[in-house]
């Protein structure tokens, strides 16, 4: 299985459809890590180009690849998983470098899109025969389009039976997971 994760927290958009940055959201590090590493991915990225909010990554992982491995090895292997970059194109580069090419970037998104859109049974098999995948997901209001212009699809957007359709990325992220690689 060669798949791996990205959470972007720059460049997304605000409601105003302005680039920002995001904040860390630690239970975002914890439950995306912990579901990774349940359905086999290799490294959970997260993009944060703000060095103070790198740190509050970096001290957590240290924690758990460290004292918090004996108070709960599972954790600590969770967390093991996880990277912190600048930029997402550092992302695109360090995935093809162990990989040996360049991966299938996948975005997912609460809206339709249509023309490069891939549905989950798709991008199972394409993954199963040994492609690497980027599922990337983003926080805010969306990922900025610079970015998704590098996708080459899209997921369908997870819906339930009303119209509210505002997940935390972390339910999200499981939810997808689970229909990609679950059993």
């Amino acid at each position: 299985m060669s798949f791996y994760l990205a959470l972007l927290h720059y460049p997304v958009y605000n409601k105003n459809k302005e680039i920002i940055v995001t904040s860390i959201v630690i239970h975002d590090i914890h439950d995306i890590a912990r579901c990774g590493r349940t359905y086999g991915a290799k490294r959970f990225y997260i993009v944060q180009p703000f060095e103070k909010e790198q740190e509050i990554v970096k001290r957590i992982t240290k924690f758990w690849n460290e004292g918090g491995k004996e108070y709960n090895p599972n954790r600590s292997d969770a967390i093991s998983i996880v990277v912190v970059k600048d930029e997402f194109s550092q992302v695109i580069e360090e995935v093809n470098t162990l990989e040996g090419e360049k991966p299938v970037i996948v975005g997912t998104s609460a809206k339709e899109r249509g023309n490069k859109s891939i549905s989950y049974k798709e991008l199972s098999e394409l993954e199963g025969e040994g492609v690497p995948v980027l599922l990337v997901f983003g926080t805010g209001w969306g990922i900025a389009k610079e970015i998704e212009d590098q996708f080459d699809y899209f997921l369908p957007p997870v819906k339930g039976p009303t119209d509210f359709n505002h997940l935390s990325v972390r339910s999200a992220a499981a939810i997808i997971m689970d229909r990609l690689f679950g059993r």
